[in-house]
Formats: C-alpha cells, sequence, structure tokens
C-alpha cells in the first residue's frame, strides 16, 4: 500500500470516527462477536498459516494463539458495558454543589504494529482492547509472518469496513508511511531498536504510545527449588515456539549447588518434551527466517554445549540446546536471544543474583523457582522487572485478570483485560456544576470575610 492509499485509510477513519459511530457500548459488542465468529470459521486456515510461518503444531498454535485471542473476546464481551460506564467519585465541599466521575471515552484512531513471533495474538489481542474501548484502527502485522498477515487482513476485511479496522501489510516502506500519518495512540509489540524509533516519531506529534518490547529475563532457581518440577516447566517455556518468544526465560540464574543436578533434569525433560531427536519432531518448531538463524548459530558455543546443539540450515531448526559454563561477557548474554538457546549461569548468594540482576536492563519477565517464601517476597520486592512466576515460566501473560507489560528497556505501559480496555482509553474528569448555587467567595473582589470560609472548604 503506497502512502497516498495509507492516509485516505487513516483520514477516513478519523472521518468515522468522529461521526460518533464507535461509541455505543452495544455496537463494540457486535463488532467483536463478529471478530470471535470469524476466528472461529477460519481456524483451520490460521493454524495453517502459523505453521507456515512458524512450523508451530496445531496444539501450540491453537494454545498459545487463537485460544487466547478468543479468551480476550469474551473477556471484553461479559466486561465492556461496566468498563464503559462513567463512575462517580467524591466531590470536595469547595466545589458543592456538583457531581464529579470520571468517563472512559476512546482515544480515536489507532495504530497496532505487531511482531512476527506470535503473529496471530499480537496482532488480535491488542486489536480486541482497541475495539472494547471504541476506537477505529490500523493494524500493520509483521512481513516476516507474511501466511498470517494475510489471513489477518482477510478476516478484518470480512469483518468490518475498512474506515472500522484495516490491515496494511508489507514491510519497512509501508511502517515509515504509517509512522508518519497523525494517529491518536499507537500501541507497538517488537524490539527495542524498533521500538526507539516508533517512539521517535510518536514524539513529533505527542502521541502517546504502548510500547511490549522484550529484553533478558531471567530464570532463578535456588537451592531449595523442585530441580524436577523446575525443569520441566523452564523446558516448556524456554521451548515454545522454538525460544522466540518475548517472555521467555532469556537464561537461568541458578545456586552453584544445584547446577549439575538442573542441568541434568533440564536434558530429561527436553527428550521426554521433545524426543531423542527434536529435529525429527514435526511438533518442534522453526526459526522465522534465514537471518535469525545466522544469529543464533553465531551465539552458539559448542565448546560449551551441555547438551543439544544440533541444526539444520534448511529447515532453519535449531535443537534445545543448554550452554553451560557462561559468564555475562559471553556473546550470548550480550543481546536478547530469542531463539532455543538456554544458557546457564550460577551464583554464590541470592544478594549476588539480586545485585546482578538489578545492574542490567530491566527485563520484561523474571522467573523464580524456590520452596522459600520469605526468597521470593525478597526477590519480588527487590528486582524490577515486568511480570513473572515464581516456580513456573511464562503464564503470567495467559490471562485476562492481570495487566500485561514492561518498563524501563522492556517497554512502557500495559494491556490484558481490563487493563487493555483502560489503555486504548483516555479517562476524562468532570464536574457537572449546579445552577442554583453560585457562592461569591471565589470572585474578586476578595474580602477578609471569605478567608475563614475559603480554610475552612480546603482544610
Amino acid at each position: 500500500m503506497d502512502a497516498e492509499k495509507i492516509k485516505n485509510l487513516v483520514d477516513g477513519q478519523r472521518q468515522y470516527f468522529l461521526t460518533g459511530a464507535t461509541l455505543d457500548p452495544e455496537g463494540r459488542i457486535g463488532a467483536l462477536k463478529r471478530l470471535r465468529d470469524c476466528i472461529r470459521a477460519k481456524e483451520d486456515g490460521i493454524l495453517a498459516a502459523l505453521r507456515t510461518d512458524l512450523g508451530k503444531s496445531r496444539s501450540e498454535g491453537y494454545m498459545c494463539e487463537v485460544g487466547l485471542t478468543l479468551s480476550e473476546i469474551s473477556y471484553m464481551l461479559s466486561h465492556i458495558r461496566r468498563f464503559a460506564r462513567e463512575r462517580t467519585v467524591h466531590t470536595p465541599l469547595a466545589q458543592f454543589a456538583s457531581r464529579s466521575f470520571i468517563k472512559p471515552s476512546p482515544y480515536g484512531v489507532v495504530l497496532i504494529m505487531s511482531p512476527w513471533n506470535y503473529p496471530f495474538l499480537l496482532t488480535m489481542e491488542p486489536l480486541v482492547d482497541a475495539l472494547a474501548a471504541g476506537n477505529t484502527a490500523v493494524v500493520k502485522p509483521s512481513a516476516y509472518s507474511p501466511a498470517t498477515s494475510r489471513i489477518v487482513a482477510q478476516i478484518l476485511t470480512e469483518c468490518f469496513s475498512e474506515r472500522y479496522a484495516a490491515a496494511v501489510t508489507g514491510g519497512r516502506a509501508e511502517n515509515t508511511c504509517l509512522l508518519q500519518e497523525h494517529f491518536d495512540y499507537i500501541f507497538f509489540t517488537g524490539s527495542q531498536a524498533v521500538g526507539k524509533e516508533v517512539m521517535r516519531h510518536a514524539a513529533e506529534r505527542l502521541t502517546p504510545v504502548t510500547l511490549e518490547l522484550g529484553g533478558k529475563s531471567p530464570c532463578i532457581v535456588d537451592e531449595t527449588a523442585d530441580l524436577k518440577l523446575a525443569a520441566r516447566r523452564i523446558v516448556f517455556g524456554k521451548f515454545l515456539n522454538c525460544g522466540q518468544t518475548c517472555v521467555a526465560p532469556d537464561y537461568i540464574y541458578c545456586d552453584r549447588k544445584v547446577e549439575e543436578k538442573l542441568i541434568s533434569e533440564i536434558g530429561k525433560q527436553i527428550r521426554k518434551q521433545f524426543g531423542d531427536d527434536p529435529l525429527a519432531n514435526p511438533d518442534y518448531g522453526k526459526i522465522i527466517n534465514e537471518k535469525h538463524f545466522d544469529r543464533l548459530c553465531g551465539l552458539l558455543d559448542e565448546k560449551k554445549t551441555a547438551y543439544g546443539g544440533k541444526k539444520e540450515k534448511e529447515t532453519l531448526r535449531i535443537a534445545p540446546t543448554v550452554l553451560r559454563d557462561v559468564t555475562f561477557d559471553d556473546p550470548v548474554m550480550q543481546e536478547e536471544i530469542f531463539g532455543p538457546l538456554l544458557p546457564v549461569l550460577t551464583y554464590d548468594s541470592l544478594e549476588e543474583a539480586m545485585a546482578k540482576i538489578n545492574s542490567m536492563a530491566h527485563p520484561l519477565a523474571l522467573y523464580l523457582f524456590t520452596r522459600n517464601k520469605a526468597s521470593a517476597k525478597t526477590v519480588l520486592s527487590r528486582c524490577g522487572f515486568g511480570g513473572g512466576c515464581i516456580n513456573d515460566t511464562v503464564i503470567h501473560l495467559a490471562t485476562s485478570e492481570m495487566g500485561f507489560g514492561g518498563f524501563g528497556e522492556s517497554g512502557m505501559g500495559a494491556y490484558h483485560g481490563k487493563a487493555g480496555f483502560m489503555t486504548f482509553s483516555h479517562h476524562k474528569s468532570i464536574v457537572d456544576k449546579k445552577l442554583w448555587l453560585d457562592l461569591p467567595m471565589r470572585y474578586q473582589p476578595y474580602r477578609p470575610v471569605y478567608d475563614k470560609v475559603i480554610r475552612l472548604f480546603l482544610n
């Protein structure tokens, strides 16, 4: 789509929004029902597209993308009316007689830019939240996942007028054109480097943004942990989607005393979950493209490989790999891995581990495996991170009852459920003043006799 068509699309959505057509909660509910029904009807096509782009099995595609999207729609259908209501708040005596209330209002025309690793979920879920809040939306799915991008565009074309919700497919040229347009809100999921560029463009128009980025999410395993269960859950979270998950455990940071047994248990779990030859497992995914495959191969140090290490360039697959004797100076620790490589580092005390984590960029997630409740409380209180789990991985993002997002280098803002509705809403603070009383003390000329009354009201 060229620059002129993109401009016409955005202008058309703004004109439509200004008619007030998106304001009625019942209309929003109808729109989400159409979207839900279309997703259900096209489920096989969506799962096939995910298999083409990322090698995802039907089970993983439904569990991690289609199912979570439908769950978010169901949540919004149950809560839109309540979320959209005005909320009366206390009115101070100084403003008597009046009613004070907060009115959630849509921003207007929003831009949603999504990544390739969960190309359906991370396009549709913020779209659901944006439409639930009463906005119109332009979505820009990733060029790296073209099969899924095509079916997203088909779904939106079938469900909605392009004046309400539309997809713009393509690559960098389309991204550049979109960022030059005037949007009322921008929601971006992707890398820190591109996130900075999005924020720079948004700053030119003072457009508010949500940035869902990533980072090196640590997985702390202390000496009290249930190592067998920890290994099982770490292997699930790390190698889901072939490691291409923004909240995957980026590295293990374990007590030195449990390193050997933990690595052994992780090896057992890899074999149990993926088989003796994971590259022969049809349900194990692939790296998105050759560029990322080559980058990951550059981080794979064969001398430090404790388990796995096998790779196939023809199929863009790298087996689940565990690296040991890794230091924070190694290349694999200089960037977010975003692939099936799991470095294991050790600490001698939990204080040492927390100090090191806090000296690094804020991660999107943090995971802690422990039986010690005091240790859990300390880590959660003293370490900075977006969200996480105690004695599990990644599942904290699979609920509409909690917001999901990072802070600092891992992003800003949150979505999912109520947090998503609030993200795409501006909350107007309004005082409705009555006509039958107008106290004279706030008007000039000021008189000493009013001072006591003013102090009474304001203290």
